[in-house]
Protein backbone atom coordinates (compact mmCIF):
# COMPACT_ATOMS: atom_id res chain seq x y z
CA UNK A 1 0.00 0.00 0.00
CA UNK A 2 1.50 3.33 -1.05
CA UNK A 3 1.32 6.24 1.38
CA UNK A 4 2.16 9.84 0.49
CA UNK A 5 4.03 12.17 2.84
CA UNK A 6 5.17 15.78 2.58
CA UNK A 7 8.66 16.20 4.08
CA UNK A 8 10.51 19.47 4.69
CA UNK A 9 14.33 19.29 4.72
CA UNK A 10 16.49 22.44 4.92
CA UNK A 11 13.52 24.65 4.02
CA UNK A 12 12.80 22.58 0.88
CA UNK A 13 9.59 20.59 0.61
CA UNK A 14 9.40 17.10 -0.93
CA UNK A 15 6.49 14.78 -1.71
CA UNK A 16 7.47 11.22 -0.89
CA UNK A 17 5.60 8.02 -1.71
CA UNK A 18 6.42 5.12 0.59
CA UNK A 19 5.29 1.55 0.29
CA UNK A 20 4.63 -0.43 3.44
CA UNK A 21 7.15 -3.23 3.39
CA UNK A 22 6.41 -6.87 3.82
CA UNK A 23 9.23 -9.33 4.54
CA UNK A 24 11.31 -9.75 1.40
CA UNK A 25 10.12 -6.57 -0.37
CA UNK A 26 11.83 -3.19 -0.38
CA UNK A 27 10.88 -0.39 -2.76
CA UNK A 28 10.94 3.34 -2.16
CA UNK A 29 10.04 6.12 -4.59
CA UNK A 30 10.20 9.87 -4.17
CA UNK A 31 9.20 12.88 -6.21
CA UNK A 32 10.56 16.38 -5.48
CA UNK A 33 8.12 19.25 -5.11
CA UNK A 34 10.91 21.77 -5.73
CA UNK A 35 14.23 21.21 -7.41
CA UNK A 36 16.44 19.23 -5.10
CA UNK A 37 20.14 18.70 -4.71
CA UNK A 38 21.14 15.28 -6.10
CA UNK A 39 20.39 12.79 -3.38
CA UNK A 40 23.22 10.36 -2.58
CA UNK A 41 22.19 6.69 -2.69
CA UNK A 42 22.54 5.90 1.06
CA UNK A 43 18.78 6.37 1.47
CA UNK A 44 17.90 3.17 -0.46
CA UNK A 45 20.73 1.39 1.35
CA UNK A 46 19.13 2.41 4.63
CA UNK A 47 15.86 0.94 3.42
CA UNK A 48 17.36 -2.53 2.99
CA UNK A 49 17.95 -3.10 6.73
CA UNK A 50 14.37 -1.96 7.40
CA UNK A 51 12.77 -5.34 6.54
CA UNK A 52 15.12 -7.05 9.01
CA UNK A 53 13.54 -5.66 12.20
CA UNK A 54 10.83 -8.23 12.73
CA UNK A 55 10.42 -7.19 16.39
CA UNK A 56 7.93 -4.57 15.13
CA UNK A 57 5.10 -7.14 14.95
CA UNK A 58 5.92 -8.17 18.54
CA UNK A 59 3.45 -5.65 20.04
CA UNK A 60 0.86 -7.16 17.68
CA UNK A 61 1.66 -10.56 19.21
CA UNK A 62 -0.66 -9.57 22.04
CA UNK A 63 -4.13 -11.08 21.85
CA UNK A 64 -6.03 -9.17 19.18
CA UNK A 65 -9.40 -10.88 19.26
CA UNK A 66 -12.39 -10.66 21.49
CA UNK A 67 -16.15 -10.65 21.25
CA UNK A 68 -17.79 -7.52 19.96
CA UNK A 69 -16.43 -4.32 18.45
CA UNK A 70 -12.77 -3.39 18.91
CA UNK A 71 -11.87 0.03 20.26
CA UNK A 72 -8.69 0.69 18.28
CA UNK A 73 -5.77 3.02 18.78
CA UNK A 74 -6.17 6.11 16.59
CA UNK A 75 -2.41 6.80 16.63
CA UNK A 76 0.86 5.14 17.58
CA UNK A 77 2.06 5.65 21.14
CA UNK A 78 2.32 4.04 24.57
CA UNK A 79 -0.52 2.91 26.80
CA UNK A 80 -0.28 4.90 30.05
CA UNK A 81 -3.36 3.50 31.73
CA UNK A 82 -6.17 1.01 31.14
CA UNK A 83 -9.23 2.20 33.07
CA UNK A 84 -11.51 -0.79 32.47
CA UNK A 85 -11.33 -4.53 32.91
CA UNK A 86 -13.18 -7.50 31.43
CA UNK A 87 -16.82 -7.52 32.47
CA UNK A 88 -17.04 -3.79 33.22
CA UNK A 89 -20.11 -1.98 31.92
CA UNK A 90 -19.22 1.31 30.23
CA UNK A 91 -21.31 4.20 29.00
CA UNK A 92 -20.87 6.09 25.75
CA UNK A 93 -17.82 8.43 25.83
CA UNK A 94 -16.47 6.87 29.04
CA UNK A 95 -12.65 6.79 29.13
CA UNK A 96 -11.37 3.24 28.66
CA UNK A 97 -7.65 3.96 28.26
CA UNK A 98 -5.06 6.74 28.22
CA UNK A 99 -2.63 6.81 25.30
CA UNK A 100 0.57 8.87 25.31
CA UNK A 101 1.55 10.09 21.85
CA UNK A 102 3.94 12.93 21.03
CA UNK A 103 4.22 13.76 24.76
CA UNK A 104 0.47 14.30 25.04
CA UNK A 105 -2.00 12.21 26.98
CA UNK A 106 -5.01 11.21 24.87
CA UNK A 107 -8.12 9.71 26.41
CA UNK A 108 -9.57 6.82 24.40
CA UNK A 109 -13.33 6.67 24.93
CA UNK A 110 -16.01 4.06 24.33
CA UNK A 111 -17.94 4.79 21.11
CA UNK A 112 -21.12 3.41 22.66
CA UNK A 113 -22.46 1.88 25.87
CA UNK A 114 -21.74 -1.80 26.45
CA UNK A 115 -19.72 -4.42 28.29
CA UNK A 116 -15.96 -4.90 27.98
CA UNK A 117 -15.33 -8.44 26.68
CA UNK A 118 -11.53 -8.32 26.29
CA UNK A 119 -8.60 -6.05 27.15
CA UNK A 120 -5.81 -6.61 24.61
CA UNK A 121 -3.41 -3.78 25.50
CA UNK A 122 -1.32 -3.61 28.65
CA UNK A 123 -0.22 -0.62 30.68
CA UNK A 124 3.20 0.62 29.55
CA UNK A 125 3.15 -1.23 26.22
CA UNK A 126 3.65 0.40 22.81
CA UNK A 127 0.71 0.35 20.42
CA UNK A 128 0.32 1.10 16.72
CA UNK A 129 -2.47 2.69 14.68
CA UNK A 130 -5.48 0.39 14.36
CA UNK A 131 -4.37 -2.04 17.04
CA UNK A 132 -7.28 -2.95 19.34
CA UNK A 133 -7.07 -1.72 22.93
CA UNK A 134 -10.30 -3.28 24.25
CA UNK A 135 -13.38 -5.00 22.83
CA UNK A 136 -16.89 -3.85 23.67
CA UNK A 137 -20.17 -5.69 23.18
Amino acid sequence: MLRKFRIKINEKEYMVEMEELTPGASQMQSQPVESMVPNPTPAPAAAQPAPAPTPEPTPAAQPTTGEGEPIESPMPGNILDIRVSVGDTVSENQVVAVLEAMKMENEIVAPRAGTITAVTATKGSPIDVGQPIVFIR
